[in-house]
C-alpha cells in the first residue's frame, strides 16, 4: 500500500525538479550584476503622445486691458512629440475667468444710487464677470539641456487658433431683474471673437523614470478679434467694431507621456 503511495510521488518530484533548478538558476542570473552583460531598460525615448493638464495667471493690455482686469486660465491639450528632434505638435484649449470688470455694461439699468432694481422692488445683487476661452493648434520643439536626460530642457512653441471673450452676467439667485432675463442679457455682454497667435517659452521635464512630467513658462496670446453682437443696449448700437486683444501670462502644467517604440538596451 506504502509503496503504491511513494511511487507516484516520486516521479512527480523527479518532473518537478528540473523545472525547480531552471526557475532558481534564471532568478540569480538576473539578480546577479556579474553574468547580467545585457539588460533591457524602457526609458523616457520614443515618440509619444502627451495629455496635459495646466494652469495659468494671465494680464491684458491692448483692448483688453480697458475691459477686464487680470486672470485665471484652466488649460487642456495633446500633443505628440518626434523620437529623434523633439518636435512637438497639438492642440490646446484654456478656459478664461476673471471677477474684474472694467466696463459698467449695466448703468443705464442703475438707480442714482447704483442699485439694479429686481421683481420684488428691491435690490438684486447682480455681478459682472470675465469669460472666455482659446482653442488652436501648436508646434514646438524641445532643446535638451541635459545630455543624461534630452527629453527635460527649454521648449518653445508658436500656434494660432481662435480667442473668444464676454461679460458673463451673474444673476442674484433670489430675485430677478425683467431687463436681464433670457436673449435680453446678451444686449449687455459684448461678445467678442476672433483668430489670434500664441506663443508659449519655458522649461519642460520628462523624467527618465517616467514619474515627474510638468512644464512651467510664460505665454503670450495676440488676438485680432471683433464684437459679435448686432446690438447692444447701453450702447444703442451694434457692436461690430474691430479690436486687439493682448494676453501676457505664466503657466504651469503637468504632462502624462505615453512613449512608444522607446526600448532601449543599456550595457553594463
Amino acid at each position: 500500500m506504502f509503496k503504491s503511495y511513494f511511487w507516484p510521488m516520486s516521479r512527480i518530484s523527479k518532473l518537478i525538479a528540473p523545472l525547480l533548478w531552471k526557475h532558481l538558476l534564471t532568478g540569480i542570473l538576473l539578480c546577479s550584476p556579474l553574468p547580467a552583460f545585457l539588460q533591457t531598460s524602457s526609458l523616457n525615448t520614443g515618440n509619444a503622445w502627451m495629455g496635459e493638464v495646466s494652469y495659468g495667471f494671465q494680464v491684458p493690455s491692448g483692448d483688453l486691458s480697458a475691459r477686464f482686469g487680470s486672470n485665471f486660465s484652466l488649460g487642456a491639450g495633446i500633443q505628440w512629440m518626434s523620437k529623434e528632434s523633439n518636435w512637438l505638435i497639438g492642440v490646446q484649449g484654456q478656459f478664461l475667468f476673471g471677477q474684474q470688470v472694467n466696463e459698467d455694461v449695466l448703468s443705464p439699468l442703475r438707480t442714482a444710487e447704483g442699485f439694479l432694481i429686481g421683481n420684488d422692488r428691491t435690490p438684486a445683487d447682480i455681478q459682472l464677470r470675465e469669460r472666455g476661452g482659446y482653442l488652436g493648434l501648436q508646434i514646438g520643439k524641445l532643446f535638451s539641456l541635459d545630455q543624461n536626460n534630452p527629453r527635460s530642457g527649454l521648449r518653445i512653441s508658436l500656434g494660432g487658433g481662435l480667442l473668444q471673450h464676454r461679460i458673463r452676467i451673474q444673476k442674484d439667485p433670489a430675485r430677478t431683474v425683467a431687463q436681464l432675463e433670457g436673449n435680453y442679457a446678451k444686449g449687455y455682454d459684448r461678445l467678442t471673437n476672433g483668430p489670434a497667435l500664441y506663443q508659449w517659452a519655458g522649461y519642460q521635464v520628462f523624467s527618465k523614470n517616467r514619474q515627474v512630467n510638468f512644464y512651467i513658462g510664460l505665454e503670450a496670446i495676440q488676438g485680432f478679434t471683433r464684437g459679435r453682437r448686432d446690438w447692444q443696449f447701453d450702447l444703442q448700437q451694434p457692436y461690430t467694431s474691430d479690436r486687439l486683444d493682448l494676453l501676457w501670462g505664466i503657466r504651469v502644467g503637468l504632462t502624462l507621456p505615453v512613449y512608444y517604440g522607446s526600448t532601449e538596451k543599456i550595457w553594463y
